[in-house]
């Protein structure tokens, strides 16, 4: 029997509008975010492994971000070997014509000369070939060495080294400071010396080379990992479109019965009144 101090019936018809009514907010905000899950009460053990997943691909992207900046690096440092590579040529020719017995003695002072130009020019490239500041090839930055670690995965064992070669002119480089081709005799054995030189650049350039295709094959490894973790993530909270647009549809259908409801509900206390009146 209704109530007239109570409306019972009203109170029902405002708990289902309430109820039907969060059902339509929560439909909108997936829809307008994507996600099915926009809180915890959701779906609480995929938002944790979503927010894993998605924390794994943020490391990732960064370490797309760390391999490209060491490769980068590892070109930078190629291009200045390959210039050092080139007077290291240049200089074994002038050796070589100062070496001839049909060489004047004149004429190996200005060989000479250039060689000594050329000699310093190498440690110019050295130390001008730079990334970051930093010189590469001088034996002075902190890829010289055991050299630098690269992190290139989500993981802290999942590190890359790069290690660079001193390329100076001094001793603990080429060794080939101390040379000269003003003699014959010099010129001769600037040419064994300028062999072991050419040798450690090369060796150093086949390093750089090395090191630069393990960065290339991590970089597609980070790109499958990342687009394979992006796919998961996306399976375990994507909205279903359809499925949600249904859901939001019903909602909007209940809410509004609830709403008529409602207004009728509250309209009989005043019919039974007027009844009893």
């Amino acid at each position: 029997m209704p109530a007239i101090s109570t409306n019972i019936a009203a109170n029902s018809a405002v708990r289902y509008l309430n109820v039907n009514s969060n059902q339509e907010t929560s439909a909108l905000s997936k829809l307008s975010s994507g996600s099915r899950i926009t809180s915890a009460s959701d779906d609480a053990a995929g938002l944790a492994i979503s927010t894993r997943i998605s924390s794994d691909i943020t490391t990732l992207q960064q370490a797309a971000t760390n391999t490209a900046q060491a490769t980068s690096i590892l070109q930078t440092a190629d291009g200045g070997a390959s210039n050092i590579s080139d007077i290291l040529s240049r200089m074994k020719s002038l050796a070589s014509e100062s070496a001839s017995g049909t060489t004047t003695d004149s004429s190996r002072a200005y060989i000479n000369s250039e060689f000594s130009q050329l000699t310093s020019e190498i440690d110019s490239i050295a130390s001008g070939t730079r990334y970051s500041g930093q010189s590469l090839l001088d034996g002075t930055s902190a890829f010289a060495g055991s050299g630098v670690s690269v992190m290139v995965g989500s993981s802290s064992s999942d590190t890359i080294t790069i290690s660079l070669s001193n390329l100076t002119t001094g001793t603990s480089g080429l060794a080939i400071s101390a040379l000269n081709v003003t003699t014959q005799s010099g010129a001769t054995s600037a040419l064994t010396v300028l062999d072991s030189a050419i040798d450690k650049v090369s060796s150093a350039r086949a390093d750089i080379g090395a090191q630069e295709s393990r960065f290339n094959f991590s970089s597609d490894s980070i790109s499958t990992q990342t687009q394979n973790l992006q796919s998961a993530n996306s399976a375990i909270k994507d909205v279903d479109i359809a499925s949600e647009q249904a859901t939001l549809s019903s909602a909007e259908v209940k809410t509004q019965a609830a709403v008529s409801a409602e207004a009728a509900a509250n309209q009989m206390p005043q019919y039974l009144l007027k009844l009893l009146g």
